[in-house]
């Protein structure tokens, strides 16, 4: 009768294979420690061979010994050339990376705009305050046409922006002129005639 994978114990590190596996747990049944020193360094050639293009990388045979404990369940008992991994250490979870939290009003301009429209409230009137809410003005017209795919009037942009600034930033159709809408949904067109032209 036949032996299917599926019949047998999983494999802990299946890129090894399973007569690999099999390898490793004679040498854990193995009585004599010298036998199976002689046994595991066998075995670590054998491992080796399987990924000859990694034998230039730093500690690739320090790395083959941590497999072949992994793969012993670290119940073989040899005097190692390495210090190997702990077994604790295969099940230690990564320190949990904060993420800011706080809710975005509208995410179609995104949490970087807003910060960047708090920087241009915070800094004094004048020439470069000027510029710098001009074009975070162009910039949320062009994210909002981006996300919604639809025209839309700058007295909504200036709407907005007067929102996140409590006030603070007030633009008007009179002294402000954005882009036109189809500025920014116009995309150049790839095609022959286009390469045509550049080879001219």
């Amino acid at each position: 009768m036949l032996d299917y994978n599926t019949r047998l114990k999983k494999l802990v590190m299946p890129e090894y294979g399973r007569n690999v596996q099999q390898m490793v747990d004679h040498c854990v049944s193995l009585e004599d420690k010298t036998e199976r020193a002689r046994c595991a360094n066998t075995i670590i050639n054998i491992m080796g061979n399987l990924f000859p293009h990694l034998r230039d990388v730093d500690d690739f045979k320090h790395k083959l010994w941590d497999h072949l404990a992994i793969m012993s369940d670290f119940k073989l008992d040899i005097d190692y050339p390495y210090e190997i991994i702990r077994k604790e250490n295969l099940f230690t979870h990564p320190d949990r990376v904060s993420y800011e939290l706080t809710p975005i009003r509208y995410r179609h301009y995104g949490k970087n705009l807003e910060k960047m429209i708090k920087k241009a409230e915070e800094m004094p009137e004048g020439p470069e305050r000027d510029q710098l809410v001009s074009l975070l003005a162009n910039h949320m017209k062009k994210s909002f046409l981006t996300w919604n795919k639809e025209v839309v009037e700058d007295d909504k942009i200036f709407q907005d922006l007067r929102e996140y600034t409590h006030g603070k930033i007030h633009l008007d159709q009179d002294n402000y002129k954005l882009k036109e809408s189809k500025d920014f949904l116009q995309q150049p067109r790839k095609g022959k005639n286009n390469s045509r032209k550049a080879g001219r």
